[in-house]
């Protein structure tokens, strides 16, 4: 975690970027668009043309099919010609830099491996700044809804009663996203205490195994035991899964997608208990 979201100045409590982009995200993409395609380019003769250069080809079927417009109005030298898509591509709304992305690999010019570099490289900043989105048979698509995102931040926004469930599902969204160490094991187990937290507010016995919280939930007839069953397994898998909440005693193989699942499955939970407990 960054020292200045340690101390709070900035803050890692964002499950994903969902119909945005920010400038980290942004500043990634073009920088797998310059590595991909404009650091490939080469130039018959040496003259740095754009109609001359081996990416003549992309850049007239981006202007004729992407921007739509006159292939005449290209830029005659390369780099006024990268410029010019530098400035569209970072004044742009989201989609249209989306829409960008795939344009490339539909007119990019180069063998294969240079749209699988692409790809990658866009992938890697997809995940590494939370983004919604990844490209899947090269065509960007949404991995995370949008109602996951709102159970998740419902939860979290909660107070006063739920302050301690708050912090919980807080502090696993911070170690599931923090972008150097990210700590998918704690966090899982973060996301399951806030779980636990609001069991035993709800049960009454702060001494309470979670177990034994749903058991007492359920008999005040607050939850169906058909969800008291599944809720309870899905915590003998935080309990088995890896070691989560035991003494490891071998590598890690969790996942961010573990951590987002759990995180998203913990907050839906929470949210359903506030809501059945208030009526």
């Amino acid at each position: 975690m960054k020292f200045s979201q340690r101390i709070g100045k900035t803050s890692a409590e964002k499950l994903v970027q969902h119909d945005e982009i920010d400038e980290d995200l942004r500043n990634g993409l073009w920088n797998a668009f310059i590595l991909a395609f404009i650091d490939k380019v080469t130039f018959d003769p040496k003259i740095e043309y754009t109609r001359f250069s081996s990416l003549d080809g992309m850049m007239k079927n981006l202007w004729m099919h992407h921007f739509k417009t006159p292939i005449d109005q290209i830029p005659s030298k390369f780099d006024i010609t990268v410029s010019q898509i530098k400035n569209s591509f970072f004044e742009a709304e989201w989609y249209v830099v989306f829409d960008f992305l795939e344009a490339c690999l539909t007119y990019g010019h180069g063998n294969q491996g240079w749209k699988d570099n692409f790809i990658q490289l866009c992938n890697l900043h997809f995940e590494r700044e939370n983004s919604a989105y990844r490209f899947v048979n090269k065509t960007l698509t949404e991995i995370t809804s949008t109602e996951e995102i709102e159970e998740v931040e419902r939860a979290i926004n909660q107070s006063g009663l739920y302050a301690g469930v708050r912090s919980h599902l807080s502090t696993a969204l911070v170690l599931m996203n923090d972008r150097d160490h990210p700590d998918f094991r704690n966090s899982i187990k973060e996301s399951i205490s806030a779980v636990e937290s609001l069991a035993k507010i709800l049960s009454g016995n702060e001494k309470a195994t979670l177990g034994q919280a749903l058991k007492v939930i359920e008999e005040n007839g607050v939850l169906h035991s058909a969800l008291k069953s599944a809720f309870s397994s899905l915590y003998g898998y935080t309990s088995n899964a890896d070691g989560i909440r035991h003494a490891l005693l071998e590598e890690s193989k969790l996942t961010k997608a573990d951590a987002r699942f759990m995180l998203v499955s913990c907050s839906s939970f929470v949210n359903y208990l506030i809501e059945l407990n208030g009526k």
